[in-house]
């Protein structure tokens, strides 16, 4: 039994072991010696980044000059960098974002103007006979290809990120989920449901994914609400051999009900998006005709093609209307300094991983 009094001191604490925790801390063993992950499940990466589309996205649809923009296209660089200097298996397949309709081509070229506006390399537009070629049974009358997109198996990315911070000496505890923050203008001292020692550090990474609005509000910050949002998965059987991630024009919500294709060729569907309240990976069968119907504008499908596979939630900023960036900051300016909160870490953050790593590293004060 440890001692309620026993205190453990460390440069920095990271709060979650999703992707982004993983990757940050990563970076921050090439600068600090003492690094600590805390996790509350059981292992690494157990909801949003595992639960997802594993897509590494090019940055075409995020506006310019926002956080997920810039941060989209050097993760993308920084994300093949390191799957290639690992051998962690990837596919660079690239993909299709099609018009189906003639009232669907002026959003679509709207789309390629604000990848060209962000930098995004080697986009064009693709005719019908090259759509055709390239994914046969797609049904579309104007695409554009989108070369730097892939697709990746996050749980293989976030074993071999493990792997190396491990040997860089990081240390990673798993099920101890946060009680406590307390600050006294030097350091923060962080306490815990599970055990009773206690953690002490000058720099907290708040990483914690779906609950990192809760781990603020600890510290008292206040400033940030999250939703949830689920997003289910179809497979099918109808369809192999499929090149290319193929998209639909995007929704308020989502990048719409797109293909997803993992690394053995098998396709399924997703993600839907639709608020939920708690953590339930359970699918609505009852959105099974809303799959049907969104899919058979590219694609032809029937309704026994499909059939449930996974589900995801992602935290999304709440908000009225508008875009919802990333929320990325030193939290100095509220007293807290070297509190850094990662909030809204949904699409593209697996794509961001290194990125927001790299920008972390940046914002922490000496």
């Amino acid at each position: 039994m440890v001692d309620l009094d026993d205190v453990y001191n460390f440069d920095v604490v990271i709060v979650g072991a999703g992707v982004v925790g993983l990757a940050t801390a990563h970076e921050l063993a090439k600068h600090y010696e003492n690094i600590l992950i805390v996790e509350k499940e059981n292992s690494i990466g157990q909801h949003t980044s595992s639960r997802n589309s594993g897509i590494i996205h090019s940055g075409i649809y995020y506006p310019p000059r926002t956080l997920k923009s810039s941060l989209c296209l050097k993760g993308n660089t920084l994300l093949y960098d390191f799957l290639l200097k690992h051998d962690v298996p990837h596919n660079k397949c690239g993909k299709l974002i099609v018009a189906s309709t003639f009232d669907e081509i002026e959003k679509l070229d709207a789309i390629y103007q604000n990848g060209i506006e962000n930098k995004v390399q080697g986009l064009r537009f693709l005719t019908v006979d090259e759509i055709k070629k390239a994914e046969p049974n797609i049904n579309a009358i104007k695409a554009i290809y989108v070369p730097t997109t892939g697709i990746v198996n996050a749980h293989q990315l976030m074993n071999q990120i493990r792997h190396n911070i491990i040997e860089d000496d990081v240390v990673v505890i798993y099920n101890n989920t946060v009680s406590a923050i307390k600050y006294n203008e030097k350091q923060y001292t962080l306490s815990f449901t599970e055990v009773d020692f206690h953690v002490q550090s000058k720099v907290v990474i708040n990483a914690a994914g779906l609950w990192s609005d809760k781990i603020a509000q600890m510290i008292g910050i206040n400033d940030y609400e999250l939703e949830w949002y689920k997003g289910e998965y179809y497979k099918t059987n109808k369809y192999r051999g499929m090149k290319h991630l193929v998209y639909p024009l995007p929704d308020e919500n989502s990048l719409g009900i797109h293909t997803v294709i993992d690394l053995e060729g098998n396709l399924s569907f997703g993600p839907n998006a639709y608020f939920v309240n708690k953590v339930d990976y359970d699918i609505n069968f009852l959105n099974h005709q809303e799959f049907c119907d969104k899919i058979n504008k590219y694609l032809s499908i029937s309704h026994n093609d499909i059939w449930p596979d996974t589900s995801g939630i992602r935290p999304k900023i709440k908000q009225q209307s508008g875009f919802r960036d990333f929320v990325i900051a030193n939290e100095a300016d509220k007293g807290y300094k070297n509190f850094i909160n990662l909030i809204g870490i949904e699409s593209p953050g697996l794509t961001c991983c290194f990125s927001i790593a790299e920008y972390v590293k940046n914002i922490i004060e000496e």
